[in-house]
């Protein structure tokens, strides 16, 4: 649970202020919203401190849901875990280990030819580029074939605990329905406001309980918002609440 002082109980006036209050009520909520969730979910235990096996990991969960990832990442590893075997290894061996993370033919050739660039640009130890500063630590990981704004990020904060908020598709939604974030902001534009609001130093643990609050209560489809432990400060829940008065 993120340990902020902060009364996680609300009245119904504050929030409504909050929801008005620009950036210090949108701080005010933000805090409350990740107390409740904190006690709501638990923090992922981290499934390995190896750099590279992280990015292997974070290749394999595009598009596909947390349980077929880590099928295919715990088939995987037991045969190649390293970039050296990885690069080496055939691509329609490495794409029958991964079938269950889905997109395997594209995953495998993208995933070998990671291994390549980290062998060869790194001897094949991430740990060196990670001790570079953040932002440019972020662009070397982008220039990876395959590697995009999320795997980057998710690679600083949990493979170099550095104080960023990967953005997946569960908060890319949370956010917005929040009002944390336009409707159609970027990326880039989600992130920047997500870290900002969110105190320093527990922007991992924020980006773990907002993907949990989305895979469990805020879902694409059909969100559970009778049931949501933070419907009373989001503007969606505070609507259908009113409705369900009248």
């Amino acid at each position: 649970m993120i340990s902020m002082a902060l009364n996680p109980v609300t009245n119904r006036a504050r929030v409504a202020g909050d929801l008005k209050g620009g950036r210090a009520g949108a701080r005010r909520r933000m805090l409350v919203i990740l107390n409740r969730l904190g006690a709501e979910f638990e923090l992922w235990r981290r499934y390995t401190d190896d750099p590279f096996l992280l990015l292997v990991g974070t290749i394999l969960s595009q598009n596909t849901n947390w349980r077929n990832t880590r099928a295919a990442y715990n088939r995987l590893i037991t045969k190649f875990h390293t970039p050296g075997q990885l690069a080496r290894a055939e691509v329609l061996e490495i794409q029958k280990l991964i079938k269950p993370a889905g997109l395997y033919r594209m995953k495998s050739k993208r995933l070998k030819e990671v291994a390549r660039i980290v062998l060869e640009r790194y001897r094949g130890d991430l740990s060196t580029l990670l001790r570079k500063p953040s932002e440019e630590a972020r662009r070397e990981l982008l220039s990876l074939p395959g590697i995009g704004y999320k795997t980057a990020d998710v690679v600083l904060v949990f493979g170099a605990g550095r104080d960023v908020l990967p953005i997946d598709t569960h908060i890319f939604r949370v956010s917005k329905r929040l009002g944390f974030a336009r409707p159609k902001a970027s990326y880039e534009e989600v992130r920047s406001e997500l870290e900002e609001l969110t105190p320093r130093g527990h922007r991992g643990e924020a980006h773990v309980l907002w993907i949990q609050h989305g895979r469990r209560y805020c879902l694409a489809r059909n969100p559970l918002c009778d049931e949501c432990p933070i419907n009373d400060l989001c503007p969606i829940g505070i609507r259908r609440a009113k409705r369900a008065r009248l």
